[in-house]
């Protein structure tokens, strides 16, 4: 619809976009920076804070569930400064519910943001005639035809608990991994992200590791910007080897390795450094034990009370995270308090 509609859209259909040149070229245009239109973590507010000058914007079209995992599993997108909005009216997608009242559907998303951008809010209206007309449509067969039954199933019951009852809170250990994502215009074919910052905090005793590892590739132009450090910070870390070797003789035998989602342990793993064998992923366990769709860690750790300019509640290791200003440090904090909240509620 977006493409019929706009004369210098372009259309790219697939899953993996590592090795796709006619992307790859299109994010390479000095005069038309690539940004990212995608929610998530260090997004800024696209109609409040628009980029200056003209830039290409990427929007990953689908449903939620598979546009997160294009982002998450294509560096050549995660690599792109991010962007979102909040909606200033409500969608008009009457046929489709969308995970949080405040989504819209990716022409409306784009009838906002292209307004924002040419500084014209209303000059992109018509972009919602062929989607209005499509809605009304649908809704009128639909009136029109015969009811379904569909069957429900109950949903899991919900346990008790977020953490399994075995798991002692001594041995609770939450760990964040940052990285160099890779840059699009470095010529690598396919690379991994490359670990830069490796932290891990022991809940019960407030013992906190934290240390930088020296990037072995060039530092992708928005690094810097996504983990708050600074190009000579980075440069002026430990080689990889020596922060793997004392993470090892930091951690113990009964450590459990709490981290959220996959992420952050993989860089370890994936570069060649052991991790306890116990590992828990804290965004599954919410999300079993909300029973519900999460949003991002901040929300959530927000949601249970986190507050990241007062250090009520928190450790003085937390309080010092949330000063050192990196964004490691700060989401070392949120995991340590989600657990440390999670066990005071038993």
């Amino acid at each position: 619809m977006a493409t019929l509609c706009l004369p210098k859209a372009k259309l790219h259909i697939g899953v993996r976009w590592d090795s796709h040149a006619p992307l790859a070229a299109a994010l390479s245009d000095p005069s038309h920076p690539p940004i990212l239109l995608y929610p998530g973590e260090g997004a800024r507010d696209i109609l409040t804070d628009p980029p200056i000058g003209p830039v290409t914007l990427v929007v990953v079209d689908g449903t939620w569930s598979q546009a997160k995992n294009v982002v998450r599993d294509n560096p050549i997108l995660r690599a792109l400064p991010r962007y979102a909005f909040t909606a200033p009216e409500p969608s008009n997608y009457r046929i489709r519910r969308e995970p949080c009242v405040e989504y819209v559907s990716t022409i409306e998303a784009l009838m906002h943001v292209l307004g924002a951008l040419e500084g014209a809010p209303d000059r992109f209206r018509a972009l919602l005639d062929p989607l209005n007309a499509m809605v009304d449509a649908q809704i009128a067969a639909q009136g029109s035809s015969p009811r379904r039954f569909t069957a429900r199933h109950p949903k899991p019951e919900r346990p008790r608990r977020p953490l399994p009852d075995t798991v002692r809170f001594e041995d609770m250990v939450v760990v964040v991994g940052e990285a160099n994502a890779w840059p699009y215009d470095s010529g690598l074919v396919n690379p991994r992200d490359e670990l830069v910052h490796w932290l891990a905090h022991r809940v019960a005793t407030n013992e906190t590791f934290s240390m930088i590892v020296r990037p072995e590739r060039p530092i992708s132009p928005t690094t810097s910007f996504h983990t708050r450090l600074s190009d000579e910070t980075l440069l002026a870390g430990h080689a990889r080897t020596d922060v793997f070797a004392a993470f090892d003789a930091w951690s113990r035998p009964t450590d459990v390795i709490m981290s959220w989602g996959h992420y952050g342990p993989s860089l370890v793993t994936d570069s060649g450094g052991t991790l306890p064998a116990a590992r828990i992923d804290l965004r599954a366990a919410a999300q079993r034990y909300e029973s519900k769709k999460l949003g991002t860690l901040d929300q959530y750790a927000t949601a249970l009370g986190f507050v990241a300019t007062h250090a009520e509640n928190l450790s003085d290791d937390d309080a010092r995270a949330i000063d050192s200003g990196s964004r490691g440090r700060e989401r070392l904090a949120m995991l340590a308090h989600i657990v440390r909240t999670w066990h005071h509620a038993k």
